[in-house]
């Protein structure tokens, strides 16, 4: 299983910065950075809402239907003529789902993080989001994931890879709410961008070593 920083590195993971890169008119290194920051909050929060029976069984029916990797087939059209409003939305709704009220805090430090203005940081989100679905669904369909424990496995996996023990991953789901407010995002932001002072030894310190950054 590969992690999800593995993707941006692969040949459809350069065809995706170069097309996010076209659609918010940013430089291709500053979209890289911004998605290799930006995929694992986003799967966190995806893990985090999946670890309820509700938010497992919403994730799994999107993943079996709309959101099932088709997506992944035809890229370069996705990209050829600019991003289909209807993959907008579809991003937007994502990220509402997902990241709720913590969104703008979460657009506003990887804003800070990269150098590049909130605006542009979410359409590239919002371009993101379907794709790391469709990402998330193939993976599923090819590993015949069929219940909340697999979907568990799949994310957590896709997080910190496969080299990654559980008490990595303990270590991720335990910084995932630091203050114990019940919300992860500040502390997901917080930690994976570099905003809290917990950084170095809370989740940032950990996906970096991880990621190797």
């Amino acid at each position: 299983m590969s992690g999800i920083l593995d993707l941006l590195n692969s040949p459809m993971g350069k065809q995706l910065i170069s097309g996010v890169s076209q659609q918010s008119g940013q430089p291709a290194d500053k979209t890289s950075s911004v998605l290799t920051m930006a995929l694992p909050v986003l799967m966190g929060a995806m893990k985090r809402n999946a670890s309820t029976p509700d938010g497992a069984q919403g994730l799994m029916g999107a993943l079996s239907g709309k959101h099932d990797g088709g997506i992944l087939d035809n890229l370069g059209g996705l990209f050829g003529g600019g991003v289909d409003q209807n993959v907008m939305d579809d991003g937007a709704g994502i990220l509402g789902h997902i990241l709720g009220g913590k969104q703008p805090q979460v657009q506003n430090a990887l804003s800070q993080k990269s150098g590049i203005d909130a605006g542009s940081i979410g359409t590239i989100l919002k371009v993101a989001a379907p794709i790391l679905m469709g990402f998330l669904g193939k993976q599923k369909k090819e590993q015949n994931v069929t219940d909340a424990n697999g979907l568990s496995g799949l994310l957590g996996g896709m997080l910190g890879g496969e080299s990654t023990g559980a008490k990595q991953q303990s270590l991720i789901e335990s910084f995932l709410d630091s203050d114990g407010d019940g919300s992860i995002l500040d502390d997901v932001a917080g930690m994976v961008l570099g905003g809290g002072q917990q950084q170095k030894g809370g989740l940032g310190g950990l996906l970096g070593g991880l990621f190797g950054k």
